[in-house]
């Protein structure tokens, strides 16, 4: 009976020991059998029922993984676990742990054919110490399959289950850990010393995204990267071919975070760092490959078998040590970082490309814009046609050149017309020319030469358009009530009509806000946060401080120009509106009829109500230490307290007899 005892430890049933319900147990109905003995022997067939739950688990996943294949995929079974690196690992992990047990096996098996009257309780005594460790690994099989867990989400697992009080248990659960950690070290060696993602099983927490693209980037076989002691030589030809298979402009795809594949233990802010080296070693390597290019160094400045030393020594710990960690990941994101920032800032002229988008996207050559303005009016002031966009660009060089542009800036910038403008205020009144016209519609295009496209990502490139949007619409609008004003120069010493006075005093109370607020985006925010973006750049030597600076400084430029906050940014958009239908008016009707008129009330009173509500909102919240820049753009429209003692309103004309000021003065 010992014998068929020690065979149902290790997993296989007999005569005496029975497979019921999926456990091991004493047959029932033996004679020769006392219900202690059998209530201790199943206690201990119990071992050998996990043994062979351990040992079928690693029959099924720890074989090769099929690749995935191009044919459509075949659903997994909700009661199975994908196949992957990291299944494979813990297959490798598990069984290692099982060493143990089966040494005592074979330890108890010398001393039953050297003792035949062997005691139960001595074979009880050997295995007592595994019974709350098999308890412990059934549980976490059973939640990985209940859970369908895959990749480094098994990390994550792991864990939250080696948080244990019993020091035995806890030990097994961090060898199976720091035997799966392998594959993570190792996936990590391969992301941040040569900026290849092997991760053709989507386990790892940095993932591929398409960048709509027709074909994907050919998947290889890593399959070796399973286990921990993967030959270097291999490790090379992976790293050639998938070099290979991803040399063709890698910038068609961006990188991002899995947050599902990311184990809590490991911060974002380390992720983040790793996504950012990773993404660095990659351009460059895709870079230097071409054979026109002149990057024919390191970005790692040699220094690979330094950083591969570190996470080997880490991958050899017992247990996980994030200090040591993010050392070494800090050590190489300083190298990635002081290299960048040499080949973005000093090799690249950052600052000269900064300044040349600032003379566009941010009107920095106001010049320039006026120019492009006069040139641009006829065609952009009905709506587009397919030959619009041609049009403009022809009118913007020809506005270039009047101001003596150089070619070799303009030819970064074109500009383009939407297909689709899409109105920001539906429902408007057809009066209102300028939502229907080319200008709605217009932006700006900007070719970015490698390497600063880290930098001048497609989203950073969409502020720096909407500045622009924002920016020239108040540049237009303001250019057409200077007009306005020399027409009104034109026709002072003609005879004026009863409405003129009025009609002069809301185009200079127009003119009076629009300069002013002209004023403020041009000293207050977009001269004064360039100036601090250079100066921060000019200080430091680390290119993610430099990303963090230029981030900030759009942010701060989209904040403080009210493109962020709602109430202002429609309450302004809505002056400019009314500011231009009341342009267009005057510049097409010399003398009025009584319809025009009726219409100029309107514009004045929509001017006085939207005037009155920008007021009011940057009084409500001037005083906030949240909104400064709204107390300084507050500062510049009341210098005077003539606003706020006119209890928000510039003016109230009437145009069908006196004004209410004129009235105020007869009385």
């Amino acid at each position: 009976m010992h014998h068929e005892l020690l065979l149902a430890l290790s997993g296989y049933t007999g005569s005496i020991f029975v497979l019921r319900n999926n456990s091991i147990e004493v047959a029932p109905d033996l004679p020769f059998l006392h219900c202690n003995e059998i209530a201790l022997l199943n206690r201990m067939c119990k071992l050998g029922t996990h043994y062979k739950q351990f040992q079928d688990f690693i029959a099924k996943y720890s074989g090769k993984p099929s690749l995935p294949s191009t044919e459509v995929p075949k659903t997994t079974p909700e009661n199975e676990l994908k196949d992957g690196l990291y299944i494979r690992a813990l297959c490798v992990g598990l069984d290692s742990v099982l060493d143990s047990y089966r040494k005592v096996l074979l330890r108890l098996e010398q001393e039953v054919l050297r003792d035949v009257h062997l005691p139960l309780s001595h074979i009880q005594q050997a295995l007592e110490e595994f019974h709350p460790v098999f308890t412990e690994l059934s549980v976490l099989l059973d939640q990985l399959i209940a859970r369908r867990v895959h990749g480094c989400h098994l990390l994550e697992v792991l864990h939250h289950r080696s948080v244990c009080g019993i020091p035995h248990v806890r030990d097994t659960i961090l060898q199976i850990t720091q035997i799966c950690h392998c594959v993570m070290y190792k996936q990590l060696t391969a992301w941040l010393l040569h900026g290849m993602l092997l991760d053709k099983y989507k386990e790892f927490y940095i993932h591929q995204v398409p960048r709509q693209v027709e074909e994907e980037v050919k998947a290889q076989d890593v399959a070796s990267l399973n286990t921990p002691d993967i030959p270097d030589k291999q490790l090379q030809e992976a790293l050639k071919l998938t070099e290979e298979s991803s040399s063709s402009e890698s910038c068609q795809w961006s990188f991002a975070i899995n947050p599902g594949m990311l184990p809590s233990y490991i911060p974002t802010r380390v992720a983040d760092k790793i996504l950012f080296v990773g993404e660095a070693v990659q351009m460059f390597e895709n870079k230097k490959q071409k054979s026109s290019s002149k990057y024919r160094g390191s970005i790692l400045q040699a220094q690979e078998e330094e950083f591969s030393s570190d996470f080997y020594r880490l991958q050899q710990q017992s247990m996980f040590s994030l200090p040591a960690f993010e050392e070494s990941i800090d050590k190489i994101r300083g190298c990635v970082a002081q290299h960048l920032w040499t080949l973005v800032v000093e090799d690249s002229d950052l600052l000269g490309q900064l300044n040349t988008l600032k003379d566009f996207f941010l009107l920095g050559r106001g010049e320039l814009f006026l120019a492009f303005i006069d040139h641009s009016q006829h065609l952009l002031r009905v709506p587009p046609t397919p030959t619009t966009e041609h049009d403009v660009n022809v009118a913007f060089q020809q506005a270039a050149h009047k101001v003596l542009m150089e070619d070799e800036a303009l030819s970064m910038f074109k500009l383009t017309i939407a297909t689709k403008p899409q109105s920001k205020t539906a429902g408007k009144k057809p009066e209102n020319v300028g939502q229907t016209s080319g200008w709605s519609s217009l932006g700006m295009a900007f070719s970015v030469q490698w390497p600063l496209h880290i930098l001048f990502t497609q989203s950073v490139l969409d502020k720096y358009n909407t500045m622009f949007k924002f920016l020239l619409n108040v540049k237009r609008v303001q250019l057409e009530l200077q007009q306005c004003w020399a027409t009104q120069m034109q026709q002072k010493h003609h005879m004026s009509q009863r409405w003129d006075a009025n009609k002069w005093r809301l185009r200079n109370n127009m003119a009076f806000l629009l300069d002013n607020l002209q004023y403020y985006l041009q000293v207050d925010v977009l001269e004064s946060q360039f100036t601090a973006l250079i100066q921060k750049i000019q200080s430091t030597r680390d290119f993610e401080e430099v990303r963090f600076a230029h981030d900030q400084f759009l942010a701060s430029l989209m904040a403080q120009s009210f493109l962020l906050m709602k109430p202002v940014r429609h309450c302004l958009n809505e002056i400019l509106d009314v500011c231009h239908s009341f342009c267009t008016l005057l510049m097409q009707s010399v003398t009025m009829t009584a319809r025009e008129i009726s219409y100029m009330e309107r514009i004045a009173q929509g001017f006085n109500r939207q005037s009155s509500l920008l007021f009011k909102i940057l009084s409500g919240v001037r005083s906030h230490q949240t909104s400064p820049h709204l107390s300084q753009f507050m500062l510049r429209l009341d210098f005077n307290k003539f606003y706020s003692q006119s209890g928000g309103l510039l003016g109230s004309f009437t145009y069908r007899g006196t004004s209410t000021q004129d009235q105020n003065k007869s009385s």
